[in-house]
């Protein structure tokens, strides 16, 4: 198995690659994913119309230690979507993906 890493995930598409990586289930492929993941929980509404959010939950390792948030999870292949090859109609990171697996497919 691969897993494609998109710049862009944030919260569980930043949790998902970086389970995948903890359970040895393959490399990641793409870009380091945003670094978002403490959720924030609603107060209620103020009397102007806004709302007050809060953090409220967060993801830490085995040992305590805070992880992920603010920095992301790095790829083990980095591979761009460059605009050009997605005008083009490409995708280099699914492209990848798809040779890494069978490349594995051959060896294994």
């Amino acid at each position: 198995m691969v897993a494609l890493l998109d710049g862009n995930s944030a919260s569980d598409g930043d949790i998902f690659p970086y389970m995948f990586r903890k359970a040895g289930l393959g490399p990641l492929i793409g870009k380091r994913s945003w670094g978002g993941v403490v959720g924030i929980q609603s107060r209620g509404p103020l009397i102007d119309g806004g709302a007050i959010f809060v953090p409220g939950s967060g993801l830490a390792d085995e040992n305590g230690n805070w992880i992920i948030e603010g920095y992301g999870v790095d790829p083990d292949i980095e591979v761009d979507n460059d605009p050009q090859s997605e005008i083009a109609g490409r995708d280099p990171q699914l492209e990848r993906g798809i040779a890494e697996v069978m490349t594995r497919l051959k060896t294994r």
